[in-house]
Order: structure tokens, then C-alpha cells, then sequence
């Protein structure tokens, strides 16, 4: 199964850090960001990795390659200034990642969550994608979505934050042409016909928002 790292990010509330470095590329430890999560897809067994850019885009290729320093094949998948928002980013890359199911990870992300627990059987037969949600972070206490039996939906006693982890199927962005598009529209629809499906992950995750996140986790790597 092929992954995509979603990159094209402008990060304004990491200004001034993103005038001069695309969000993904800040250093958090001894690593970018991105190449934490790279490294975590290898390991799991995705080797075959997209990564779209926008915003300072041509740092990402020369910095990254082709992927082989990190036993990855990287292909990369530019748009305009201003980006095309997560669906247009991921409907512009589909002639990369193919007709079956595909991992998408946010580039502004670190966990340890486990990848290769994710295969394209995750997705249930009818359903069009598979979130992992996590606990709610300070700064969305109210969460996205509520999960009961595997199923997502947008009401609940208990609603969780979506950790920009999922499986998508190339079928959720049928009939749409490339432009500027967000996500969150597609899996609500997607909800609403019950073919979402999710799971709960209580493990270490963190979306590197703002400069003071960054910090927090290059504190953590420096303990």
C-alpha cells in the first residue's frame, strides 16, 4: 500500500519559522518532521511514499531525494503557491497512488503510533475510509468526531480529534476534478452514508501547530 505525506502547508502560526522552512522540514530533535514520519512508513513496510508541496516546495526534493537514504521511494506531487487544500492535494496526486487504498499522513504530525497495523483489508468492504482518532488535545477539546463500534459518526457523547492518520479509498474523491478542495466535506458525506469507519489510538501524538508545540516536543527528545 502506497503513503502520502501531506506537505503543502503554508504554517502561519509557525511564523517566523515557515518564512524561510517549509512546516514539515523544522527540525524536531535530531530529525525534520517529515523524516520522522518517513522513517516510521519504512518501517511499518511503506516504502512507496508521495509528498506534495507548495510553500517553499523546492526544498522538499532537494533535501529528501528520491528516498533512498531512507530505503523509501519518494515521489513528489508540486502545486501552485496557496496549495489545493487536503483533497485537492490528495485528488492532484491520485495518477501516483493508484486505484487501491492508500495511507495519508499529515506532515505536521509526530506519534509512535504503529503503521503496520494499517492495510487496505482496514478499510471495512463499503466503506471509503478509516480515520485514527485520538484523545483530545488542548487545543481542540471539543474534538471531531464520535466513535462507537468502529464507526464513525459526527454526533456522540464522545467525540475524538481526527490525528490526520487514515486509509482512503480512491473512490471518496470520485468525479471531482483538481482544485482547491477540503477533506473534512468528503468524509462527512462519506459519514452520512455510514462508510467511515475508525478506531482510537491512546498512544503518544502530537500536531505541531505552533512554534511552542515544536518546542515541546524538542524538549521531550532532549530528556
Amino acid at each position: 500500500m502506497k503513503a502520502m505525506i501531506l506537505s503543502a502547508g503554508r504554517g502561519e502560526r509557525l511564523r517566523p519559522l515557515t518564512d524561510h522552512t517549509p512546516k514539515p522540514l523544522l527540525k524536531a530533535g535530531n530529525l525534520r518532521l517529515i523524516e520522522h514520519t518517513i522513517q516510521a512508513l519504512v518501517k511499518a513496510g511503506f516504502n512507496d511514499i508521495v509528498i506534495n508541496y507548495a510553500h517553499l516546495g523546492e526544498q522538499f526534493p532537494t533535501l529528501l531525494g528520491d528516498g533512498q537514504q531512507y530505503g523509501a521511494k519518494i515521489s513528489y506531487s508540486p502545486e501552485r503557491e496557496g496549495g489545493l487544500e487536503t483533497a485537492g492535494g490528495i485528488i492532484k496526486a491520485l495518477p501516483l497512488l493508484g486505484n487501491e487504498p492508500f495511507l495519508i499522513v499529515n506532515g505536521d504530525i509526530w506519534t509512535d503510533y504503529p503503521y503496520k497495523q494499517l492495510t487496505p483489508s482496514t478499510i471495512a468492504t463499503g466503506s471509503l475510509c478509516h480515520l485514527v482518532l485520538v484523545t483530545n488535545p488542548q487545543h481542540n477539546p471539543q474534538g471531531d468526531f464520535a466513535l462507537s463500534s468502529g464507526l464513525i459518526s459526527q454526533t456522540g457523547k464522545n467525540k475524538y480529534t481526527y490525528s490526520g492518520i487514515g486509509i482512503y479509498h480512491p473512490d471518496l474523491f470520485s468525479g471531482f476534478k483538481v482544485q482547491r478542495l477540503p477533506l473534512k466535506p468528503l468524509i462527512v458525506d462519506a459519514i452520512v452514508h455510514q462508510q467511515v469507519s475508525g478506531e482510537l489510538y491512546e498512544g503518544e501524538w502530537s500536531d505541531i501547530g505552533t512554534v511552542e508545540r515544536l518546542q515541546q516536543l524538542n524538549a521531550q527528545f532532549s530528556d
